[in-house]
């Protein structure tokens, strides 16, 4: 097995020494069943996240001192020293042969845990994922603040990855990313793509987005926006001409507006809704929804492009923000659609069940009216997803 962590690979044995854990097994029948996420916990054996599903393999249970000499033996030294004092820590390996992961350790109960994530060598494209063609349009954008969000294991970093992906193949482009850690590797092909591992190649988002317009970037992609100070430096260099990515733990956009909002005390409200305004491009959300016409699951996304009526909503500290209306009035003109929008094309399409479109629509009860054809007779703005056109 050999490790990555941004510097050199650090070669070392699949199974740490004295454990009964082989972990190399379990990575490959993680690969070969089109897993997600492989679970490392004391008391249960490893278990796969199998299309939503946990699944035990047919392992022993993990002991304690296996899961702490495992620890020991992959952690690249820093990240060691991070997780004694942190009791938690991010990096990524790379398994000849099977594949690469990104890797979180954790402490619960006193005991070590892992939670293991497969990762393609190379990013696929915005088709090839299912993911709306708008998103096409919107990476090649030559400024402004797109978001990616969704719950953990929502395809967030996939879809970010396709986008980036995009603009390599068609777009002569300075492109930084600041990771933690570093997940899809990118090769540069029309841009000249610089990759940056928090830990490895700078000691903090905060440190590396501080200096970032000094190195002529085009595009900027940020990991995750996890404060204040990223949040500002995300704005500022989308309002000042370039193209930023990254990521929120939100569902939609209504709650990404209103959760970058809270990130400001109520003084600069006002300022900030002017700076969001001017500088969001579109906030695309993902909901992953099991499949039924075979094993997998395909994304529900919500798309919201910030055309000249969002942006006076989100300026507008009167107004109470009503992002489903202004969905609903751009997906002709924008290719903005609504969760339920594409939940109605994949069901139309036959690719999930009549439950599944139910149990992750946003407005359950009118979703199922509009199955049965019940709606306004002025509202066409479903017709093309319910003929299953492109769109998802």
């Amino acid at each position: 097995m050999t490790m990555v962590s941004g510097a050199a690979p650090v070669t070392v044995k699949p199974t740490a020494p004295g454990s009964g854990l082989d972990l190399k097994a379990a990575l490959q029948r993680m690969v070969r069943e089109g897993a997600s996420d492989l679970h490392l916990k004391v008391g249960r054996p490893p278990t796969l996240r199998l299309h939503s599903d946990l699944v035990p393999l047919d392992m022993p249970p993990m002991r304690p001192e296996e899961l702490r000499s495992l620890a020991e033996h992959l952690l690249p030294p820093a990240q060691l020293r991070e997780f004694v004092e942190m009791r938690e820590s991010d990096f990524a390996i790379n398994v000849p042969g099977i594949g690469r992961f990104r890797v979180n350790v954790y402490q619960q109960k006193g005991t070590v845990a892992f939670a293991m994530r497969a990762i393609a060598h190379a990013a696929a494209s915005i088709r090839d994922l299912n993911l709306p063609p708008v998103l096409e349009q919107l990476a090649l954008k030559p400024r402004g603040l797109v978001l990616v969000t969704g719950v953990t294991g929502s395809g967030k970093s996939t879809a970010l990855a396709a986008m980036v992906h995009h603009i390599n193949e068609r777009r002569s482009a300075n492109i930084i990313t600041i990771e933690d850690p570093i997940e899809f590797v990118h090769r540069d092909v029309q841009s000249h793509i610089n990759q940056r591992e928090v830990g490895t190649d700078t000691a903090s988002f905060s440190q590396a987005l501080r200096r970032v317009l000094r190195q002529d970037p085009d595009v900027i992609m940020i990991g995750e926006i996890r404060d204040l100070e990223t949040l500002d430096v995300a704005l500022k260099a989308a309002g000042t001409g370039h193209l930023v990515f990254s990521t929120l733990h939100t569902t939609d956009a209504t709650l990404t507006i209103n959760r970058i909002l809270s990130f400001y005390p109520p003084h600069q409200q006002n300022e900030v809704r002017f700076a969001l305004a001017n500088a969001l491009s579109s906030v695309i959300s993902i909901r992953l929804v099991p499949r039924s016409d075979r094993p997998g699951r395909v994304p529900a996304c919500e798309v919201l492009v910030n055309t000249e009526a969002v942006r006076d909503q989100i300026r507008d500290l009167s107004a109470t923000l009503n992002i489903p209306d202004l969905i609903k009035e751009g997906s002709m003109a924008y290719g903005m659609q609504s969760f339920d929008q594409s939940l109605m094309n994949w069901y139309s399409r036959g690719v999930i069940s009549y439950e599944n479109a139910l149990f992750y629509a946003t407005n359950p009860a009118e979703f199922a009216l509009r199955i049965q054809g019940v709606d306004g007779t002025s509202d066409t703005n479903w017709d093309a997803f319910r003929q299953g056109s492109s769109a998802t």
